[in-house]
């Protein structure tokens, strides 16, 4: 009884690890004491399991049922739930810079509540969040769309009372209980854990859970306490069908012993559950924003004490460092993330890519190993007859002709095997299958004998007693067809099975499963006595024709889209359930530079910094289980690359989880696409690389926006520093600041339609803090240069030396400061000479002309006199363009010079 207790919540992990490994620790053990539990129902014979979960043959009552489902709880995993929306807007403005924003606005405020900076501060502050908030939140429920709102059910037996017998009933899956006797059949999902009892021709797809392509066979062993295999992973159990695998043929009984959490899939799921770990994204805007507030903290005290000391007005110093700190900050930042990121991700889902998760379209540029399972992938997810061998491994048409007629005569629900052997006669025209057969009987398949047999009439020919001539077909697993051969046909010749010769058969069939094939022998017996039934006792003193060998073909574009993502400078390797010899032949099919495949059990001996030795060198892993996938893609993290798991089985959940992206598909079980931050509609790596060079595109808008940002405000910040040591009055308002700063940043929201070089989206790309300083101290100080010429040109020039011509002088610089700073955009923009080697889009260019006209309208609007702005005289414009070319001139020759030292731009 002790399966019956209810679950209850256990804390697993052992403390002091960081979170991620935390994580992985309790999968490791749930799934390790859950697999231990499953093992020993397995060894038990059927009646004691019945007796263990307190039910009988005849399933429960319905009282029983319901008591049962009060105890354990809905028959349903743990899953992950999208925040609600007053959650989603509190951590939209769970940012640094906005932080920074809002504490600037309280001093102000605090100062004078009536200053227009206040307002204008608010202002930035409630658009960044309010727009990073709608587009998480409208993703957020595109994602939810998804989800397939059916009802599942399943077929459980159930009595009405204690004297009453049983009646199949259909359930929803949810309300099946431990003890519920469930009937299966083809296409069914197996809803929960369950203990064979009864079983003919059962053939369960296990992908989900295994990675492995083929069906498997399940049957009740050790229900009449049998022997079996004995094994210490449940997913290899004879008698155990777990949760989430599916018939794919055949006919089954189980009890249930586990359902929920409870389960094998369960304990994978409820260890899922939770906060994420922090991705390369989320680790690089860390870096980022840490960098420029540490930098603001340094300039913003000594402009203040600069200016507190030469003007002598404490406050007014304080008012103009705030709005310093203000033009440091790129405040804008979340909001432009946030547009690059839905910019992404509407083209995105243009190319059939679903972004659950904003952050991921950057990851997805940043990386640069893509670690993916075999099935569906690299191959087309289907069985195909890939040859047909006569007994020395020669393509042979009679071979194929008897698979077939024991394929096509069969009775029973035919497995995908058998379906493969007829879509193949009908490409191969040399077969042909007329009338000369009719069905007389079949001894159909069963697990212990691993085979089936038909036996046909032939109509043309007459046996010696006047009757008609049967010949029976079988075809099975090679050894146990080929135990009953007595003779093989040797180039049409019926001659002895001779020790050599069965050698030498035994070594082509060893041969193209060494190539990854399932082999299937195909034999025959002409039965000169003819009756009207078989039993296995006939199946003897066979004759051994040849082989059938099947394979799951690799997709037909697979080479060229690894050859692509290449190219993109992205190394794929295979991380697969499947078994080494099928997962090597696929690879080596598709062009993969296979090496030495490595199994999970071989990483599971190795601590961890040799497993990123292994990992950095290994191509293909195979017969990998959840905690050895996560375990690989956390050793290729810890070796410093930002990694994509694409996956869509329950065994890739974890690893989807831990990726810096994971990535899924539509048709993924529910746990695979809750684990993923990004879901293709078509499982193809084509589609994925298209998401690779948006997800660069988007990574590029958005350091281009930082790289811009950060080195003008350097640059004006430098130039204001320059200017309050040596001006008798401030070189600009306060206000003047802000809504430079605002006109400016309004143009940037522009920066996520901007397109990208070539040359930028060959090769992955990753934060660089330390970049973007180098970047900020030598491109900006070059527009201080400027901005202190200008200083001079309205000192000397227009006489603005004194008080009296502060309010022009401030003008002045405020015109020449925002144009500069917007137009130096299409400097920094490209690596290439603007305009002519390379042109923005048409919004940036639209934008920048707004902000350039608004610059230029400021001076002379209604708004001039409250804002502090003259009209400024015609005379300044000449001096004005002459700058701005120099300025240009000279950025262009500093990105050359910058671009041959380091090798770098953006």
């Amino acid at each position: 009884m002790t399966m019956l207790t209810p679950r209850t919540p256990t804390k697993l992990a052992p403390p002091g690890r960081n979170r991620r490994e935390r994580k992985a620790a309790e999968l490791e053990t749930c799934t390790r004491l859950v697999g231990e539990r499953l093992v020993s129902i397995s060894a038990r014979p059927g009646v004691q399991v019945l007796q263990d979960v307190d039910t009988s043959r005849n399933g429960l009552t319905h009282a029983e049922a319901a008591l049962r489902l009060e105890r354990h709880g809905p028959n349903a995993v743990a899953r992950q739930r999208a925040p609600l929306w007053f959650v989603q807007l509190a951590k939209a403005y769970c940012n640094p810079f906005i932080a920074v924003l809002v504490f600037l606005a309280a001093i102000m405020f605090w100062q004078d509540p009536a200053d227009e900076g206040v307002i204008i501060l608010s202002v930035m502050v409630a658009i960044s969040g309010l727009l990073r908030f709608w587009q998480e939140y409208r993703s957020g429920r595109a994602a939810e769309a998804l989800k397939k709102l059916v009802t599942t059910t399943c077929a459980v037996l159930r009595r009405a009372g204690s004297g009453s017998g049983p009646t199949a009933f259909e359930v929803p899956m949810d309300q099946v209980v431990p003890g519920d006797l469930v009937k299966l059949a083809a296409g069914d999902l197996i809803p929960a854990d369950l203990r064979l009892i009864t079983s003919k021709d059962l053939m369960v797809g296990q992908a989900a859970l295994s990675g492995e392509s083929l069906p498997v066979a399940k049957a009740d062993t050790r229900a009449d306490d049998l022997g079996q295999c004995e094994t210490t992973d449940p997913v290899e159990a004879d008698n155990i069908c777990l949760m989430g695998t599916s018939v794919t043929s055949g006919t089954a009984t189980g009890v249930v012993v586990a359902t929920g959490s409870d389960t094998y899939f369960g304990s994978m799921a409820g260890s899922l559950v939770g906060e994420r770990p922090q991705t390369n994204f989320d680790t690089g805007v860390r870096k980022v924003s840490f960098l420029l507030i540490r930098f603001m903290l340094v300039m913003v005290p000594v402009v203040f004490m600069v200016n507190g000391f030469t003007k002598g007005d404490w406050d007014e110093a304080l008012l103009f460092g705030i709005a310093v700190a203000v033009g440091l900050t790129p405040e804008m930042l979340p909001m432009v993330v946030s547009a690059n990121l839905a910019r992404g991700a509407v083209a995105m889902s243009k190319r059939k890519v679903v972004v659950k998760r904003l952050n991921a379209i950057q990851n997805l540029g940043a990386m640069d190993v893509l670690c993916t399972d075999k099935t569906g992938t690299l191959t087309e997810d289907r069985i195909v007859l890939d040859r047909y061998l006569d007994v020395h491994g020669n393509e042979d048409n009679e071979v194929l002709e008897y698979g077939y007629l024991n394929s096509r005569f069969q009775t029973g629900l035919k497995n995908l095997m058998d379906q493969a052997v007829i879509d193949r006669v009908g490409e191969a025209e040399e077969v042909v299958v007329d009338a000369r057969f009719s069905m007389v009987d079949e001894i159909p398949f069963d697990f212990a004998r691993r085979r089936m047999s038909v036996v046909l009439n032939r109509n043309s020919m007459v046996g010696e007693l006047g009757r008609p001539e049967h010949v029976m077909i079988t075809k099975g697993a090679v050894e146990e067809v080929l135990a009953l051969c007595t003779h093989m046909t040797d180039r049409g010749k019926k001659v002895e099975l001779t020790e050599q010769l069965r050698w030498h058969v035994t070594r082509i069939a060893e041969d193209n499963n060494r190539q990854g094939l399932r082999v299937l022998a195909v034999a025959t017996r002409t039965v000169r006595s003819a009756r009207d039934t078989y039993t296995v006792a006939d199946e003897e003193q066979l004759t051994l024709i040849g082989f059938l060998a099947f394979l799951d073909p690799p997709k037909a574009d697979a080479a060229a889209a690894l050859r692509g993502l290449a190219d993109k400078g992205i190394a794929v390797k295979v991380v697969t359930g499947d078994n080494e010899l099928v997962a090597a032949r696929v690879c080596a099919d598709v062009g993969i530079d296979v090496g030495h495949v490595v199994s999970g059990s071989e990483t599971d001996a190795l601590e961890d910094a040799a497993l990123r030795a292994l990992a950095a060198r290994t191509t293909v892993f195979a017969k990998v289980n959840p905690v050895q996938k996560a375990r690989i893609v956390r050793a290729l993290q810890a070796d410093g690359h930002t990694v994509g798991f694409l996956g869509d089985g329950i065994n890739d959940a974890a690893a989807l989880r831990d990726a810096d992206v994971g990535i899924s598909v539509d048709t993924a079980v529910d746990i695979a696409k809750e684990s993923a931050d990004i879901i293709l509609l078509e499982k193809d790596l084509t589609v994925l690389e298209q998401g690779v060079i948006q997800g660069r595109t988007t990574f590029g808008n958005t350091i281009k926006y930082i790289k811009m940002t950060a080195s003008s405000n350097f640059g004006n910040v430098f130039s204001v520093l320059v200017a309050s040591a040596f001006l008798p009055f401030q070189p600009m308002l306060a206000i003047m600041l802000l809504v430079q700063n605002l006109v400016y940043d309004i143009a940037q929201l522009a920066t996520p339609w901007d397109r990208m070089d070539e040359e930028y989206l060959r090769k992955p790309r990753n934060w660089d803090a330390k970049g973007i300083l180098r970047f900020m101290v030598t491109i900006g100080p070059v527009s201080s240069l400027f901005d202190i010429a200008m200083f001079l040109i309205m000192w000397n020039v227009f006489a603005a030396d004194n008080e009296a011509g502060q309010a022009l002088f401030q003008s002045g610089w405020f015109v020449e400061g925002l144009l500069s700073q917007t137009l130096v955009v299409h400097m920094i923009r490209t690596r290439k000479i603007p305009f002519i080697q390379s042109r923005a889009s048409w919004p940036v260019m639209v934008m920048t002309i707004l902000a350039v006209l608004t610059g230029l309208y400021l001076p002379f609007s209604p708004l001039a006199s409250s804002l502090g702005f003259v009209a400024l005289p015609a005379s300044y414009f000449p001096w004005l363009i002459g700058v701005l070319l120099a300025y240009c001139t000279l950025t262009q020759l500093v990105k050359t010079w910058y671009i041959r030292t380091f090798n770098t731009w953006l």
